[in-house]
């Protein structure tokens, strides 16, 4: 067996019920993190201020850095978020929906209609204007609370629209670092990008002589953090560019592990009730375990056991963290009527609302027919808008894009009303799109 064969394996459905589990769940903590952040910023908006731009320091030795406890957050915890969608990234590449031309096709091409009409409403509203800085804000859409909302909606959607909407949002989000690196960067350190680029090309050495600690990873990701931290290039890309180089297959092949196991179940043949009820009055059987438990560590990929020992981290600490440093909007000082007509708010809105699903859903269908794409199974157009609505739920991605294009507070409030705005208006929308369809027989996951 070659070993291209170990990475080209179908996607299964289990493996996509895990990723709509976790992503669905997640959105909870997220929904109350930001839903205590508005809250707090209304009842005591002086407290919410001060503690989350209340300065902490790192030092070591001669070196010191001092930021506030929301950009260590956004800079620092963030990068591990920013590492989760990397290593989905690379995994959908190399096994999943965007694994060959023909499967990537289709969403990679929403996903451009999904960042290109948005970016161009924005554009419209702010042309010529200093605010025009924005512009990335309405490209992004939030998987979670996307993925979420189509959940509420599973027995009356086709597991093909939930695969091709995880799908679009993970080329979204790709797109949305390539922008947050490529327009968000003001001025680059290019002695610190060289050191990034040396910690890289040691994991990917270390990648290539078959290196499978974790530890080794952990370290040297660690220094490209910490050059990417004083490059000037925002150190969440550096989450993505690390996930990257993180070994995606195990020490040996999947046949290998399924030769060492099967020898070692072996090892339990005993007489009825001989077995005795546990594995310690049996030394064989000890050792057979043992044996199995290092068989399963060894063809386990880094990138698995990283994915899978971050991702609850992830979900319901880091996000809903910077859910809350990051959605407080104080309205007490907000004219309404002047904020909606505010080319920020305007722009923010009508591209979340408007631009990501005509966006998503002409893009789509236009190259389902020019193109001689087959749509997934049981996909209709109405679904590609109901799917397209949903996208416009940008929130933590559009949230973070607003903080690296805004440094003034009130410039960022409006971005904020505009993101929270249009997201729970897109939510229904999508909703009200969807529902209209004919109940199906089962679900992709049965809920206990």
């Amino acid at each position: 067996m070659g070993q291209k064969q170990w990475f080209r394996l179908p996607i299964d459905t289990s493996a996509f019920q895990r990723f709509f589990h976790h992503e669905v769940t997640g959105s909870l903590p997220l929904f109350l993190a930001t839903a205590v952040a508005l809250i707090w910023a209304n009842l005591s908006f002086t407290s919410y201020e001060h503690i989350w731009h209340a300065e902490l320091s790192v030092r070591i030795g001669p070196y010191a850095v001092t930021k506030s406890l929301a950009h260590w957050i956004d800079e620092a915890l963030m990068v591990l978020f920013f590492f989760i969608v990397g290593l989905e990234i690379k995994y959908e590449i190399l096994v999943g929906e965007l694994a060959s031309f023909k499967k990537a096709l289709l969403p990679v091409v929403a996903a451009v209609g999904g960042m290109v009409v948005p970016a161009g409403f924005y554009v419209f509203f702010n042309y010529g204007e200093p605010t025009l800085r924005g512009w990335g804000i309405p490209m992004a859409t939030d998987i979670a609370f996307a993925l979420a909302v189509l959940a509420l909606l599973s027995r009356r959607v086709p597991v093909g629209l939930r695969v091709f909407l995880s799908a679009l949002a993970i080329a979204d989000d790709l797109g949305a670092v390539m922008v947050i690196a490529i327009f968000y960067t003001q001025q680059i350190a290019w002695y610190y990008l060289l050191a990034a680029a040396g910690f890289l090309a040691l994991m990917l050495i270390a990648n290539r002589l078959w290196v499978h600690s974790v530890l080794v990873y952990a370290v040297l990701g660690l220094g490209v953090w910490a050059a990417f931290l004083g490059s000037g290039v925002h150190a969440t890309v550096a989450g993505v560019l690390v996930a990257m180089v993180i070994p995606a297959r195990g020490r040996y092949a999947t046949y290998i592990f399924v030769d060492n196991v099967q020898r070692n179940l072996d090892r339990f043949q005993c007489e009825a009730d001989d077995c005795g009820h546990s594995i310690l009055l049996n030394n064989r059987h000890l050792e057979a375990v043992r044996s199995i438990e290092e068989s399963c560590l060894d063809v386990e990929t880094p990138l698995q056991r990283m994915e899978n020992g971050l991702h609850g981290w992830v979900t319901y600490l880091i996000i809903p963290l910077f859910a809350l440093a990051n959605a407080g909007l104080y309205l007490g000082d907000i004219n309404l009527s002047e904020a909606l007509a505010h080319p920020i708010t305007l722009g923010v809105f009508v591209g979340l609302f408007i631009g990501k699903p005509l966006g998503i859903t002409f893009f789509t269908l236009v190259a389902a027919r020019l193109l001689k794409i087959d749509m997934p199974q049981g996909v209709t157009a109405r679904h590609i808008v109901g799917a397209g609505c949903l996208a416009g739920i940008g929130f933590t991605m559009s949230l973070f894009i607003s903080g690296l294009s805004f440094a003034e507070p009130y410039m960022a409030d409006l971005a904020k009303l505009g993101i929270l705005g249009a997201s729970a208006l897109a939510a229904v929308a999508g909703m009200l799109v969807l529902f209209p369809g004919r109940p199906a027989a089962t679900t992709l996951i049965k809920h206990s």
